[in-house]
């Protein structure tokens, strides 16, 4: 990587609050491969803001600046006014940091895992203990402590990587897709315990590419592609950016469905088109009456309607018309 230097200057503040995460402009390189470029945002204290972007956007490149595990070749980055390059061991105890993989010892047992990261936050040893019993509880562990981690299961050791990221009470959480892998109930777990972090003061700074995660957790979502952040705002604001409702009909008889493509395509948004994949029609529209004209046009050619639905945008609605391709395409980031 190549580094430019960046004048010093205050941190950013929202309201009388120092940001509790500012970033501007920081590019990362790794040879030709520019995996961070130019990219810029503020995160306000105590909300969940949310990361999206597909694998090789540059998310995890963010966090590992932010953790200061990567120096940055240009811009600037701060946690609560600490600068990521002058001020590193300031950083890294305002932060936890929980990967796509838990990050935790198979030969040790929960406890000792958490008593020995405790220390490694410089806690006196009893506080260390303290603290791990806490923990290990609030994280519904306890009963499996004594255990080997190695014995534990999948949603089980993200759990236990997600408690010793606390375990130094930190302001700041740095989550990098912590739900890659899980099943649905331990994923709706980890969402549980991101709200209970949020409604205590914490921040989270969470990267996804489960568009519905970071619509169900984040008070405030930056799109990220290609090292850029090219959209920003509100779930509710970016899905406003669509401009569109989105109209599905599924038939009586899904082999009518392509039959009844072309009885509905003046009734797509210009510039669009009826998708048919998965035996039922979608498509955008702006008709105030499209739902009751399309009823009327397959009615009429005696096809039936047995679902029809009219939402607003999806955020892979959004993600979709910004970038071009969905959430979950894009190569590794390089590590």
């Amino acid at each position: 990587m190549t580094e430019r230097s960046v004048a010093s200057r205050p941190p950013t503040t929202v309201g009388d609050v120092v940001a509790a995460v500012e970033v501007e402009d920081l590019a990362v390189s790794y040879g030709a491969v520019k995996a961070l470029d130019g990219l810029s945002l503020t995160i306000s204290p105590g909300t969940v803001f949310g990361l999206l972007g597909p694998n090789g956007a540059g998310k995890t490149t963010l966090v590992r600046v932010l953790s200061t595990l990567l120096r940055p070749g240009g811009g600037h980055a701060r946690v609560l006014g600490h600068d990521v390059v002058r001020e590193p061991l300031a950083v890294r105890l305002m932060i936890g940091l929980a990967g796509q993989s838990a990050a935790v010892d198979a030969e040790l047992t929960g406890r000792e895992n958490l008593e020995m990261v405790g220390q490694l936050y410089r806690l006196p040893r009893a506080e260390a203990r303290r603290r791990a019993a806490e923990i290990l509880d609030r994280f519904d562990l306890a009963d499996a402590a004594n255990r080997r981690v190695g014995t534990y299961s999948g949603g089980m050791r993200r759990r236990l990587d997600l408690a010793a990221s606390l375990t130094g009470r930190p302001p700041v959480l740095l989550l990098d897709e912590p739900t890659t892998g899980l099943d649905p109930r331990s994923r709706l777990e980890l969402w549980a315990i991101v709200d209970e972090l949020r409604d205590a003061g914490t921040t989270v700074l969470l990267t996804t590419q489960y568009l519905d995660e970071a619509d169900r957790l984040a008070q405030r979502i930056a799109v990220i592609d290609a090292g850029k952040v090219i959209a920003e705002g509100t779930p509710a604001e970016l899905k406003a950016e669509a401009g569109t409702d989105v109209l599905r009909i599924r038939l009586d008889d899904a082999s009518a469905v392509a039959a009844a493509e072309p009885l509905l395509a003046d009734l797509a948004a210009p510039g669009t088109s009826v998708d048919t994949a998965d035996d039922e029609l979608t498509l955008r529209v702006v008709r105030p009456d499209a739902s009751a004209e399309a009823v009327r046009r397959l009615d009429g050619h005696g096809l039936h309607v047995s679902v029809i639905q009219l939402t607003q945008p999806s955020l892979d609605d959004v993600f979709l018309s910004l970038t071009g391709h969905t959430a979950a395409t894009g190569e590794e980031e390089t590590a």
